[in-house]
């Protein structure tokens, strides 16, 4: 069975929440969720998935503890290397079904040009870039400027940032669509 993630720390509270989870206990799922959602996404963004995979392989990763927690054997791993080892194999799977490679940030062909170095001006760009979207951030309602800002600042998954504010899923996500339009709109073809 592989370790689970680097820096991660095993507790007693996860496996707890495990076996109530397979008595389809709803609250314990959201304790749960509330704890390793974050810390999922951010080892999945740390194989090479960008934010938005990430978010969705969570979800994916969330849901399947929720469907198969009564499978979870504490004797055979802990609750986070069971949890951490779903969240790779999604991973896997998920480079599988892809067929373009850049989705999940997979390593460019040889004869791509290098976009690590900078030019000279890059700098100046890049302020200038921040500076057009913080002033088109500020066009946004403050429901939108806070969702945008969890889910893409503070890379919390959608059905947390639901939670925290105490609004439903597809509120959190409509909103979220909304002000992306709005800002594509604002910002145009920002690069």
């Amino acid at each position: 069975m592989a370790s689970q993630a680097p820096g991660q720390v095993e507790t007693r509270e996860e496996a707890a929440l495990i076996a109530r989870i397979a008595t389809r206990d709803r609250a314990a799922f959201a304790a749960l969720f509330g704890i390793v959602a974050p810390k999922v996404k951010g080892y999945l963004m740390r194989l090479g998935a960008t934010g938005a995979a990430a978010e969705e392989l969570t979800q994916d990763v969330m849901l399947t503890v929720w469907r198969k927690a009564e499978q979870f054997d504490p004797a055979k791993a802990g609750a986070l290397t069971w949890i951490f080892v779903i969240a790779r194999n999604r991973r896997i799977d998920a480079l599988r079904r892809e067929s373009s490679m850049t989705t999940y940030g997979l390593e460019a062909p040889e004869d791509m040009p290098d976009d690590s170095v900078d030019a000279p001006d890059a700098g100046l760009d890049g302020a200038e870039r921040e500076a057009r979207v913080r002033a088109a951030m500020q066009e946004l309602s403050a429901e939108q400027q806070e969702v945008v800002r969890r889910s893409f600042f503070e890379e919390e998954p959608h059905a947390a940032i639901a939670a925290a504010l105490a609004l439903p899923l597809g509120t959190v996500k409509s909103r979220l669509r909304l002000a992306m339009a709005k800002l594509k709109a604002k910002l145009g073809d920002l690069k």
